[in-house]
């Protein structure tokens, strides 16, 4: 068989695997948010949905958003089938891009301050890089 061949073959199974290290992160990171959301609504750490959030209760959600964020890149580079930093970079800029819809979409509503959501569109790739490099940190650490 040609090499030509055998790469046409692998090419779909490996970006089905990509998409699907990228899926992961994105449930994993959504889950952890969403769960940590309705948590701290029930104990009244968070307003009522639709409620303003204020800076100490935007800087917290930040803060854990910040930390899924780098288990989901984590997550994408754990599971990528190639390239797991670049993977997690890819997975941070579409969280990105999500990060700014959200931003413009609720940009005039009062549900806090301006700043937090910028803070998830200008944090979004540090964290990508971070869950994306703690994954080659591990694998090196398996080869040396």
């Amino acid at each position: 068989m040609s090499r030509e061949s055998t790469e046409t073959m692998t090419r779909p199974r490996r970006i089905g695997k990509s998409v699907a290290a990228l899926v992961a992160g994105f449930v994993v990171n959504v889950v952890l948010a969403v769960g940590t959301d309705l948590a701290f609504h029930a104990m009244g750490m968070l307003p009522a949905l639709g409620q303003a959030m204020d800076n100490w209760q935007s800087a917290m959600a930040c803060a854990y958003r910040t930390f899924y964020g780098v288990i989901g890149s984590y997550v994408v580079a754990r599971l990528a089938p190639y390239a797991p930093l670049e993977h997690a970079l890819v997975g941070a800029g579409i969280g990105m891009l999500i990060a700014t819809a959200g931003a413009i979409a609720t940009w005039n509503q009062a549900l806090g301050p301006h700043w937090y959501p910028l803070s998830l569109i200008v944090l979004a790739l540090p964290t990508g890089w971070l869950g994306g490099k703690l994954r080659v940190m591990q694998l090196r650490g398996r080869i040396d």
